[in-house]
C-alpha cells in the first residue's frame, strides 16, 4: 500500500501496525474529515515539521468532545499549521471565540488561506508569543477564572504543568483541557536507555505529567491511545 502526499507523516506509532493505522484512518477519521481540514493537512505534509501536526483520529475525538461540552470559549496552546485550531474553530458556534497561542507565526500563516477560505478566521485571537506570559496576563484578570470552556495543549513538553496548573484556573468547572503526545511514541514505557536522546528529555517531562495529573483530585482524567496519546481532563472542583 503506497502512502499519499497528505499520509508521508503517518508512522506505525502507538499502534506498531502502520497498516492498522492506515486501517483506522481510512475506514473512520478520513471519511469525515472536513474538506478544509484535509487540504491543511495536505498543505501540512509537505511542511519538514508536519509530524507535529495533529493526528486526524485524534482531531476526530476532539471536535466530538468540543460539540459534546458545547464549548464557546476556548484557549489552544500550540498551534503550528493550524490542523486542531481549524478543527476546533469548525466545531464551535459562529459566535464562539479561541485564544491560539503560538511563538512562531510563520507556520500559522502557512493555514491561514485555508482558515480564512472556511470562514472561521472570526472566531480566532492569534497571539504570537510563548504562552505561560499570556497565561499570566489573562489571570491578572479576575474575570477569566472559570470563564474557559475548553483548553488544548501541544507545546513544549516540560511546561505541560505549568500550563496545567494555569489552566485549571482559567477553565470552568465541568471544562475539558487535552494535553496531546503524552504517550510519546510509547516512549514512556521504555526503558530510558532504549530511547533515542532527543526524545529523552520531553519522555522525562511526559512522565512527570503523567504521574502528576493521575493523582490530581481537581480533575477526571482519562488517556486515550489515539495519535500519540491524549489525556482529557475534566475539572471537577
Amino acid at each position: 500500500m503506497e502512502f499519499t502526499r497528505a499520509e508521508s507523516f503517518l508512522h506505525d506509532g502507538l499502534l506498531q501496525s502502520l497498516e492498522l493505522t492506515k486501517y483506522i484512518l481510512k475506514t473512520n477519521g478520513y471519511p469525515r474529515e472536513p474538506t478544509p481540514l484535509k487540504k491543511l493537512r495536505e498543505v501540512t505534509a509537505r511542511h519538514p515539521g508536519k509530524l507535529m501536526s495533529t493526528a486526524p483520529d485524534s482531531g476526530q475525538l476532539i471536535g466530538v468532545l468540543l460539540k459534546l461540552i458545547n464549548a464557546k470559549k476556548t484557549i489552544e496552546i500550540g498551534v503550528y499549521t493550524g490542523y486542531s485550531l481549524l478543527l476546533t474553530a469548525l466545531s464551535i458556534p459562529y459566535d464562539a471565540m479561541i485564544i491560539a497561542i503560538d511563538p512562531n507565526k510563520e507556520t500559522y500563516e502557512i493555514g491561514l488561506p485555508i482558515i480564512q477560505k472556511a470562514g472561521v478566521e472570526h472566531k480566532i485571537n492569534f497571539i504570537e508569543s510563548q504562552a505561560l506570559p499570556v497565561l499570566d496576563i489573562l489571570l491578572q484578570n479576575k474575570d477569566n477564572e472559570g470563564s474557559f470552556d475548553f483548553a488544548f495543549v501541544d507545546a513544549d513538553k516540560e511546561n505541560y504543568l505549568n500550563y496545567h496548573e494555569r489552566l485549571l484556573k482559567l477553565v470552568k468547572v465541568g471544562g475539558l483541557i487535552i494535553f496531546d503526545n503524552t504517550l510519546w511514541g510509547g516512549t514512556v514505557a521504555q526503558p530510558e536507555e532504549a530511547v533515542s536522546e532527543d526524545r529523552k528529555e520531553s519522555r522525562r517531562s511526559i512522565i512527570e505529567f503523567n504521574n502528576s495529573v493521575s493523582i490530581d483530585q481537581r480533575i477526571e482524567i482519562a488517556l486515550a491511545p489515539s495519535g500519540d496519546g491524549l489525556t482529557i481532563c475534566r475539572r471537577i472542583r
